[in-house]
């Protein structure tokens, strides 16, 4: 089956301008990786607690993985699901996985078999790279289950295995780095321009949706971040965010790539060792979900613990309080806190540089960066007058091709004038900064991880002992949010927490999407058309927290 092009996205004019303005670039991932190899090739680019990978090595195994994985079939097109947590091989494949053109389909490890299941049938991935176990979890034993119900998965690579993998259960990925690397069976390189990456996001239904981006659609984040940020080569990227969502992927791994820096992944988050790390190795800038920020404030000890070496902390995911950024910057003996708006659509919508007025990361989420224009607008598409609350709409170059096979739900997501909406809502002020005050979608958002309530509602409509089911967010001081479940009981009923934790489990739904407070209701809010009022759910439990 073809992929879909840029051309179906943009017009011949707009991808000329793009280019012309140096919003794309005429670099592949792995030219690019070359030529910060020929600057710099002994310069560490990206490393982990254990392993590491110089700008050099990073160019030479990738081509012999590229050359092992062509062996295996992989081809133009073909996609790759990488289920992997913050290993530096995440970015030693991603850029083998470009070398051959073939596509990435990065998965979190949070994710468990019903999840992981949709996605590799819905993206028709040939292979499979991910860890032998992580965390106490047995991802071998996960995959080697989905194989008679994902037939088109031709093979399972298995990283840091403790042995020798069985040979039919998986291959082994130090193998594949074996192989001598040979640019003939390769080929042409890939196309920056050409499909790269399909990332899933939540929203309103069950199923998530995969946004399929070139390289150079996430690139041109990348760059306008950079910018904002007066990003350079001495930077030393600390990476706490799952480098497989698009945050890290945009910001743990293509940032630090266009100035030559290098990064640092955090495998698993933990406060107290996330700070020990920053102390050692100087790290500098960061990009996360508010909550990894405010989990920091909570356990630091300024005699213990010199963050003095970040410059800027950038929060997604959600607006941070006025008293965190003054707390965060005092913590980070003055390093600026910032605000960064995006999705996965079009990874950056809105930003807060480093040059603008520090009030503005209190009371806006940024404001459109180089090349974009965002606009507040009405359900009809229209722009909204300044100050108004609307839908906030992207346009600008890294916005994605497409949904992935979701040609309906793609079409609507476009103004008559061709912006983007978001389905959250927000509005801007006359300099054109944003603040994002709700959304549309029905998902809740805990620690940056966007949760789809129709998913979890879905599963638990299922329940004997549940009439019907409403699925919120409620506030959570750390986290942002938590899953609260609105529950009617069947009759004679009464679930318990631990009875609908418990149902979810046994279905293999990942642990932070699971409620975390019941309430049990006779009736629920109703709209005149019969639809649950969940902005009234909210402010019902938000009110009972206080």
């Amino acid at each position: 089956m073809s992929l879909p092009t840029v051309h179906d996205r943009y017009s011949v004019d707009e991808i000329r301008s793009f280019h012309d303005n140096g919003y794309w670039g005429a670099e592949s991932l792995h030219a690019l990786v070359a030529a910060q190899a020929d600057i710099s090739p002994d310069k560490r680019f990206m490393f982990d607690s254990t392993t590491a990978y110089t700008y050099g090595e990073m160019r030479d195994q990738s081509l012999r993985l590229a050359t092992a994985l062509r062996k295996k079939g992989i081809d133009r097109g073909d996609r790759v699901l990488v289920q992997l947590p913050n290993w530096a091989e995440f970015s030693l494949i991603t850029v083998a996985l470009a070398r051959i053109g073939a596509v990435l389909v990065p998965v979190m490890p949070i994710y468990r078999d019903n999840e992981v299941e949709y996605l590799l049938q819905h993206s028709g991935a040939k292979m499979v790279i991910t860890s032998e176990q992580f965390k106490g979890f047995d991802y071998l034993g996960m995959y080697s289950r989905l194989r008679t119900s994902c037939p088109g998965v031709e093979h399972v690579v298995a990283l840091r295995t403790s042995g020798a993998p069985d040979p039919s259960v998986a291959l082994s990925f130090d193998d594949l780095l074996d192989t001598p690397a040979d640019l003939e069976l390769l080929g042409p390189d890939g196309d920056p321009d050409a499909p790269f990456l399909i990332i899933y996001t939540s929203g309103t239904t069950s199923r998530p949706k995969g946004c399929l981006h070139t390289f150079n659609t996430c690139r041109s984040s990348a760059k306008t971040i950079a910018i904002s940020l007066d990003y350079t080569a001495d930077d030393v990227q600390f990476g706490p965010s799952p480098i497989a969502h698009a945050t890290g992927l945009v910001t743990n791994m293509l940032l630090p790539l266009e100035k030559g820096a290098s990064s640092h992944l955090m495998e698993a988050w933990e406060p107290v060792e996330g700070m020990r790390r920053i102390q050692e190795h100087r790290c500098t800038i960061a990009v996360s979900a508010t909550a990894f920020l405010q989990m920091m404030m909570a356990v630091h000890d300024p005699d213990k613990n010199d963050l003095s070496s970040m410059r800027a902390w950038v929060c997604a995911g959600a607006p941070i309080p006025g008293s965190i950024v003054e707390a965060a910057e005092k913590m980070l003996a003055g390093g600026k806190v910032l605000s960064l708006y995006g999705r996965s659509e079009n990874m950056v919508t809105t930003m807060c540089t480093v040059g603008d007025d520090p009030i503005r990361s209190i009371t806006s989420d940024g404001s459109a960066l180089r090349g974009a224009e965002v606009r507040i607008v009405d359900a009809d598409g229209s722009s909204v007058p300044t100050g108004t609350e609307g839908d906030i709409a992207y346009r600008g170059p890294s916005h994605m091709i497409c949904y992935y096979q979701d040609e309906e739900q793609t079409t609507a997501l476009f103004t008559p004038e061709g912006f983007s909406r978001s389905g959250d809502l927000g509005y801007m002020d006359s300099d054109g900064f944003v603040r994002v005050s709700g959304r549309l979608k029905d998902i809740v958002i805990r620690g940056g991880l966007n949760i789809s309530a129709r998913e979890l509602e879905d599963l638990l409509v299922q329940h004997p002992a549940i009439s019907d089911i409403a699925v919120v967010g409620m506030p959570d001081e750390r986290l942002g949010e938590k899953v609260c479940a609105y529950i009617i009981p069947a009759d004679g009923s009464a679930p318990t927490l631990e009875d609908v934790t418990s149902f979810l489990r046994e279905r293999n739904v990942a642990t932070p999407k699971l409620p975390e407070h019941l309430e049990l209701v006779d009736a629920f809010p109703m709209t005149a058309t019969g639809k649950i009022q969940k902005h009234v759910l909210r402010k019902n439990i938000a009110d009972k927290l206080g």
